[in-house]
């Protein structure tokens, strides 16, 4: 009999599939914070439950508590003084090594019909979260509800259905016969029981607290391992209200909680005594390029699923309109302030120009428009605010800061005063111009509001410059903007050899650092900026194994006789 919350979610979880193989556009979870979907009192409410979480500890009950911690620092300039339990990482493996037995025996359909209402109950705390995700991260409410909210909550889905879809092409069981001649044949009965690998950890971003964490738990948990969620240090809440409401959804369905427990610490020796732990078998990271490599380097018992840095870059080769495209352009460099691992950097442009309906533009004049448009665009206090949210990190302030010696300043950062929280750091982008030949400049990542236009010598240059930027820095976007098909033809031939999606003429609502669940594969894995998709079968597949055992059984009695 399949699980009560299975049949229960059954009807998400197939159009999530067939999603996933169609990839067209579908979600369960609106995205606009609308009262007529949500209620008129969703907002409020969530409002007053984040911040009943404030200056409070924040308990979970969970083994070998030493103490509490309050790491958090907000970029609005406000106060959080959330209290999170430390715990030993020994007792926090030691319980999941414990749980996951049951866990196992619940199997694949009671797993996912969980996962599955662990993630409706978390869509029910959308705009609490999405608060959480705000005053952490730095995102602008509207990009909080929706990239911490449910967009979060598709690739959450997204995940789980990776998961159904290659755990349900393992039978239960099976009937086996071979033939022997004259003899009766050889019969067996076998069975097939999906088993995790063993515990999973999964280390989040302060960027993209729930967006970057949920796919790896939900493929980790609904495949039959344990997951230690660890959050990054200044963006805890937003995982810690996920972490509390499985925990909750689990022990009402007779298991232990501590199959996802919170992993929080102010000694970074914690995450590397966990992430090297024989019992860890996946681990996954989304962050800087040192972490990641020290994990491949020493956690080599697991199996890695990182996005680290890269720089991603857009060739412009010509454009059948112009204003749209540098609004399109100036809009993916201000959205939260360029903080995206899928934000453009470097703007490949043609020494003389790109084509235009209009004529030719040169290089120096696509520079000035671009910081004309960006400049526009956030003219207006309000879009400004909305757009650009605030700054997460000290180290991306001091990036700003440095950023006039990296090149000809073609429109310099400012900060803007917001008015209701006037401590928060908000600034707009720079946009530097520089030659192809200072590759100190915009060959490594300049993560947030620091762009490049770097020219080339040609468009032919400007493709094979945005291979090798690809190859040997990685990326999770390039773009392309070009109205002859022998130049899309050949951009086309270059990402698939350099391994990394690509974006061809945007000039409309879709820009390029956006990703679409169950639609856009993001990441390919093929290239240094991430070592997997993070939307495919491949992401599960490997977190889980089907053990089998087998018995003889009397053979038909007709073939018997």
């Amino acid at each position: 009999m399949p699980h009560p919350l299975f049949d229960q979610h059954r009807p998400m979880l197939d159009r999530a599939v067939e999603a996933i193989r169609t990839r067209g556009f579908w979600t369960p979870f609106p995205e606009q914070p609308s009262p007529k979907v949500y209620g008129e009192t969703a907002q409020a409410d969530g409002k007053a439950a984040y911040e009943a979480l404030l200056g409070r500890d924040f308990a979970l009950d969970q083994p070998g508590q030493t103490g509490w911690i309050a790491p958090e620092r907000s970029p609005y300039g406000v106060a959080l003084d959330v209290r999170y339990p430390v715990c030993t990482p020994q007792a926090l493996i030691d319980a999941a090594t414990v749980a996951m037995p049951a866990w196992r025996k619940v199997g694949a359909d009671g797993r996912v019909g969980i996962c599955l209402e662990i993630v409706q109950r978390i869509h029910q705390r959308s705009f609490e979260i999405a608060h959480a995700v705000m005053f952490t991260s730095g995102q602008s409410w509207g990009m909080a509800f929706q990239a911490g909210g449910p967009h979060a909550q598709d690739r959450a889905l997204e995940a789980i259905a990776y998961a159904w879809d290659a755990m349900s092409a393992v039978p239960n069981e099976a009937g086996w016969e071979k033939p022997m001649g004259k003899n009766p044949p050889l019969a067996m009965r076998k069975h097939y029981e999906i088993t995790g690998r063993g515990v999973a950890l999964v280390i989040g971003c302060s960027t993209f607290p729930t967006w970057n964490t949920y796919p790896g738990l939900f493929a980790a948990l609904a495949t039959g391992n344990p997951v230690i969620v660890k959050p990054h240090p200044n963006a805890v809440l937003p995982a810690a209200i996920s972490v509390r409401i499985a925990r909750e959804v689990l022990a009402e369905q007779g298991l232990d909680p501590n199959l996802v427990t919170l992993a929080i610490s102010a000694d970074p020796a914690d995450t590397q005594q966990l992430a090297t732990h024989p019992a860890v078998k996946s681990i996954d990271f989304t962050g800087g390029n040192a972490f990641g490599q020290w994990l491949r380097q020493h956690a080599t018992q697991a199996a890695l699923y990182a996005e680290l840095a890269g720089v991603n870059n857009v060739l412009i080769d010509s454009t059948d309109d112009y204003p749209a495209m540098l609004k399109n352009l100036a809009f993916t460099l201000s959205l939260y302030s360029g903080q995206m691992c899928t934000t453009t950097q470097a703007i490949l442009v043609p020494a003389d120009g790109i084509g235009t309906p209009t004529g030719r533009v040169g290089f120096d004049q696509v520079a000035a428009d671009l910081g004309a448009t960006v400049e526009q665009l956030l003219a207006s206090p309000s879009t400004a605010f909305a757009l650009l949210g605030a700054i997460n990190s000290e180290a991306t302030l001091a990036r700003i800061a440095q950023a006039p010696q990296w090149g000809r300043v073609v429109l310099a950062s400012k900060r803007l005063e917001h008015p209701e929280f006037p401590d928060a750091q908000v600034h707009t982008p720079v946009l530097l111009a520089c030659d192809a030949a200072d590759e100190t400049a915009y060959m490594e990542e300049r993560f947030g509001p620091i762009a490049f236009v770097v020219k080339v010598a040609d468009t032919a240059a400007g493709i094979a410059l945005s291979e090798r930027l690809v190859r040997e820095k990685g990326a999770l976007t390039v773009g392309l903007y070009a109205t002859d098909d022998a130049v899309i033809d050949a951009m086309t031939e270059a990402t698939l050899r350099a391994g990394v999606a690509l974006s061809i003429n945007l000039t409309s609502g879709v820009y390029v650092n956006q990703s679409a669940a169950f639609s856009d594969y993001h990441g390919t894995g093929a290239n240094p900026a991430a070592n997997a998709s993070y939307s495919d079968t491949a992401f599960v597949a490997n977190r889980f194994r089907v053990i089998q055992r087998r018995w003889h059984v009397a053979p038909p009695v007709a073939a018997a006789a």
